[in-house]
């Protein structure tokens, strides 16, 4: 069972229907209970990055999301999913992340461009990672995105993919059994589909 996890942000039942759709067992929850037993969970996000971690911590399920997490348990991240992953943004520079990933979330410095950068771009899929979200997609795939903020690694060895939009942005992480995606793959058309299924039929990571 997929738990997506249900912390009060993020587009969930979009999410569920596209896992749904690709026939996964999937179920929006806020029970840690159900957490604990999940075989896979995913992470969703929107909004401010402050928000997102004070709804998530409000919900009392870091603890076991932090359990699973080592227990080998895998984790997808979407958009502010994957930004929380990590230790702090200057979004909110008060609130702190859950620091599974060490670095921090900056400001898009895209001079000329509209900020937040919104709407379709390319990605390029970088270094192959344990659980490959990309594996069976076309070079240089367009997918979805929203989001003014993005996350700077101090491990550049993490980031899957990126995408061009006034910088390199991170597009996309994976490290063991934790994987992340800045865009949204639910509003990703047939793309985010198959990087949804890769997630789905993945095993855990080596």
């Amino acid at each position: 069972m997929i738990a997506i996890m249900d912390y009060g942000v993020g587009n969930l039942f979009s999410v569920e229907k596209a896992f749904l759709f690709l026939g996964a067992d999937a179920m929006i929850t806020n029970d840690a209970e159900v957490l604990r037993r999940a075989d896979k969970i995913v992470l969703p996000g929107v909004g401010a990055f402050g928000d997102c971690m004070n709804n998530l911590r409000a919900s009392g399920m870091i603890p076991v999301l932090e359990e699973r997490v080592r227990a080998g348990v895998p984790l997808l991240g979407i958009c502010v999913g994957l930004q929380i992953l990590f230790e702090g943004s200057d979004e909110s520079p008060e609130a702190e992340g859950l620091g599974f990933f060490r670095g921090r979330v900056r400001k898009i410095r895209a001079d000329g461009l509209k900020i937040p950068h919104m709407g379709w771009n390319s990605i390029e899929a970088k270094q192959r990672a344990q659980m490959d979200l990309f594996a069976g997609l076309p070079e240089n795939p367009f997918v979805y995105f929203v989001h003014s903020y993005h996350a700077v690694p101090e491990d550049a060895g993490i980031v899957t993919a990126t995408a061009d939009y006034g910088e390199r942005l991170t597009a996309a992480v994976a490290k063991g059994n934790i994987c992340a995606t800045q865009f949204h793959p639910e509003k990703s058309g047939d793309v985010g589909l198959k990087i949804i299924k890769n997630f789905v039929d993945g095993g855990d990571a080596a």
